[in-house]
């Protein structure tokens, strides 16, 4: 019996004891279950996976069919090479003809792709207990995994990654294989000619642009920064971000800001404050928080959100006016921040 831990898969992948047999990768992570199965064929073909003859069925077609899976593996390979089947979406439809292959599967490497699949489940039992059978659980990847993964890939593209860069990526990326492969090959082809790469290049290819534009419009208005709030404005417009739900942001930036102020003038420090927030800002915006809390005052603060309300106001009764508005509020709190 052989039931592999999640932490063994990427070891045993890299050195798998067998050859023919049973391997099921099954997990939540759809994306890691599928480079699983990948990586796994790549190796089971050996050093000339040109001549390898791999079969894929999808599971719904063998689940209503199951003999066309015993059928395929005891036939002969025309061409020669490894055998391999590949089957994707497998269920416990096919118990019956993987038993029969258990024991004596002719040489032939049976590949099978499956969702999570608690422990009782009749497919993940039955290739646990073969001798021939190994499970390969796939499940999200933690920080340590991703961060592994990340160092791995740019370190085999040669590429210098600076020290935040991993740390903003993770910050952005969710749990799902695929799609971390996707924005590590993005930004490997990013880097392919200067070999290097930086947090900027980070935020620029793969975080939500809209989402980056919007936090550089508050912090540029809470800041006093003339010049990145219009190019905030810019981005943020051009990316079809209505006017009157940026006033709606600004107006909850502010009462946040008047809010945690509060903390401060009652003798916290304003790092304090910001380190426990829940959920916590971005990292990239703490120093930036940080200094609004100290240009901004009380009454400040409260003059700031009396003025967004106002243009609130005025924007629902003449919605045509919405960017003007948004701009002329904007521009003159980022003048009264600069002017402390």
């Amino acid at each position: 019996m052989t039931a592999l831990k999640a932490h063994e898969v990427a070891r045993y992948l890299a050195r798998p004891d067998l050859d023919e047999g049973i391997f099921l990768a099954y997990g939540p992570d759809s994306g890691l279950v599928r480079e699983t199965a990948q990586r796994l064929i790549r190796k089971l073909t050996g050093d000339d996976p040109a001549s390898a003859n791999i079969t894929i069925f999808d599971g719904p077609e063998l689940a209503s069919d199951p003999s066309q899976l015993l059928l395929e593996a005891r036939s002969d390979s025309l061409f020669g090479g490894k055998r391999i089947i590949r089957v994707r979406n497998a269920t416990k439809a096919l118990v019956l003809p993987l038993t029969e292959l258990r024991d004596d599967p002719g040489g032939t490497a049976i590949v099978l792709e499956a969702d999570n699949l608690p422990p009782r489940d009749a497919l993940r039992a039955l290739i646990e207990a073969a001798k021939l059978g190994r499970a390969l659980p796939c499940y999200p990847d933690s920080d340590e995994t991703l961060m592994a993964l990340m160092r791995e890939t740019f370190n085999q593209a040669g590429i210098r990654a600076d020290a935040d860069v991993a740390p903003t990526l993770r910050e952005i990326l969710g749990n799902d294989r695929e799609v971390t492969r996707r924005e590590l090959e993005k930004l490997t082809l990013y880097a392919a000619a200067s070999k290097t790469l930086t947090r900027d290049d980070v935020l620029l290819l793969c975080a939500d642009n809209g989402a980056l534009a919007v936090d550089a419009i508050l912090d540029a208005t809470g800041g006093g920064h003339a010049e990145k709030l219009e190019l905030a404005l810019n981005r943020a417009l051009a990316a079809n971000i209505n006017p009157q739900q940026l006033l709606a942001m600004l107006t909850n930036h502010f009462a946040n800001l008047r809010r945690w102020r509060t903390e401060v003038d009652a003798g916290k420090p304003a790092r304090a404050v910001l380190d426990g927030l829940r959920p916590k800002p971005h990292f990239s915006r703490i120093g930036a928080l940080e200094q609004q809390l100290r240009l901004w005052t009380d009454a400040a603060l409260t003059t700031a959100s009396e003025r967004l309300l106002q243009a609130t106001s005025d924007t629902r009764r003449r919605p045509a006016l919405s960017e003007t508005m948004l701009r002329r509020t904007t521009l003159a709190l980022c003048m009264l921040a600069a002017a402390h």
